[in-house]
């Protein structure tokens, strides 16, 4: 489906003149193309009546909000205080290594991409990562070295 065709399917769901709609809406868009566009955003500050940098504002307070495409395998690693003081920056080192990429970008096959976010809201559960929906808590070395195994392996 079109960028255009999801975000009018998705609009009509929710009161234009109840802007706490917002945040429901960007998750819906992001569900169903991967990422917000500039154009979904567009839309959707003219249908609630926001500024678009208001939009782009609340999206990008939330970890969960992208404006680029993501890998088919979109790994995520915690960098909140916890998980740092629990060796995350080793690790985010290690799966950079493995992966052939940095953060903040994605593979050019898009078969990975990898993201430093601030919280994953499990941090009785350090070091965390996550990888698209999966959750994995108390990540050792090992762990990390089987799952990014596991992820390439269902990539070949």
């Amino acid at each position: 489906m079109h960028m255009e065709e999801i975000v009018e399917k998705i609009l009509p769901r929710y009161t234009p003149e109840k802007k706490d709609g917002l945040i429901p809406i960007l998750q819906e868009v992001q569900k169903e193309q991967g990422y917000l566009t500039e154009e979904a955003v567009e839309k959707i500050g003219k249908y609630l009546n926001l500024p678009v940098n208001k939009i782009y504002g609340v999206a990008a307070f939330y970890d969960q909000f992208r404006f680029r495409r993501a890998g088919h395998f979109h790994v995520q690693i915690c960098h909140g205080t916890t998980c740092h003081l629990f060796g995350a920056s080793t690790y985010l080192n290690e799966i950079e290594k493995q992966l052939k990429i940095k953060a903040g970008s994605t593979s050019r096959d898009r078969r990975f991409s990898l993201e430093i976010v601030n919280c994953l809201g499990a941090c009785n559960q350090a070091p965390v990562l996550k990888v698209n929906d999966t959750y994995y808590p108390m990540v050792t070395p090992d762990d990390l070295t089987r799952i990014i195994r596991t992820i390439k392996e269902k990539t070949e």
